[in-house]
């Protein structure tokens, strides 16, 4: 059935900086005390917002981070990233066919706004969009709650159960089955877990090119 809406994750869909997020992050980890690798990081944190991250790794610690952490490890990792970036193979094809079939599109990412535009700019990625592009810094709370898709559908006019999702993380799928929305998992990254994907209500590919025949195009 072909939505009236699709919502694009933007990490680990429609841009590759998974790979580098994870190594530096599980970096900053593990000098808070919290032994980590990129595998772990790509476990526990991946398609968390940084502050949903935090939460996590204060929980693990017993205490509070240092203050300027988050701050200092999201711009360490986002000039990383920005620096090297590239689209997901496959997607721009993807949004080429979804935007060519007259269908409405956005962007519903746990990412900052200035980062999102940054990537989106560097991939190629940022006219099939224009300004519809949703972050999570937008509402209360982050992935896997349903807030950014509920906003992101809101803000396009379009009701929930009428949206897909497309998405490469279990917080992100679980945000969208939340949200009501019906939901794509992206498995094309060899370190993602599509059963758990799967588990938590996904369609999974392992392919973009497959994503079309799944909105009907």
């Amino acid at each position: 059935m072909t939505p009236d809406l699709v919502i694009f994750d933007c990490d680990g869909v429609l841009v590759d900086s998974e790979t580098i997020s994870n190594v530096m992050l599980a970096e900053a980890v593990t000098a808070l005390g919290w032994p980590t690798t990129a595998a772990d990081s790509h476990r526990r944190f991946r398609g968390r917002s940084i502050m949903s991250t935090v939460k996590i790794i204060e929980a693990e610690l017993g205490g509070p981070v240092p203050e300027d952490w988050a701050i200092a490890t999201r711009t360490r990792i986002r000039e990383a990233v920005e620096g090297s970036v590239t689209a997901i193979p496959g997607v721009e094809a993807v949004v080429s066919q979804v935007a060519g079939a007259g269908l409405p599109r956005c962007v519903g990412s746990s990412s900052g706004p200035d980062y999102l535009e940054r990537v989106l700019a560097r991939t190629g990625l940022a006219a099939h969009f224009g300004a519809d592009v949703f972050s999570a810094y937008m509402v209360e709370n982050g992935k896997p709650a349903p807030d950014l898709f509920l906003f992101a559908a809101a803000q396009m006019g379009h009701a929930p159960q009428s949206c897909v999702v497309i998405e490469d993380t279990v917080p992100g799928v679980e945000a969208g089955m939340a949200a009501g929305m019906r939901v794509i998992g992206y498995a094309g990254d060899p370190h993602t877990d599509a059963d758990a994907l799967a588990q938590a209500g996904a369609r999974v590919v392992r392919d973009m090119t497959e994503v079309p025949a799944l909105l009907g195009l």
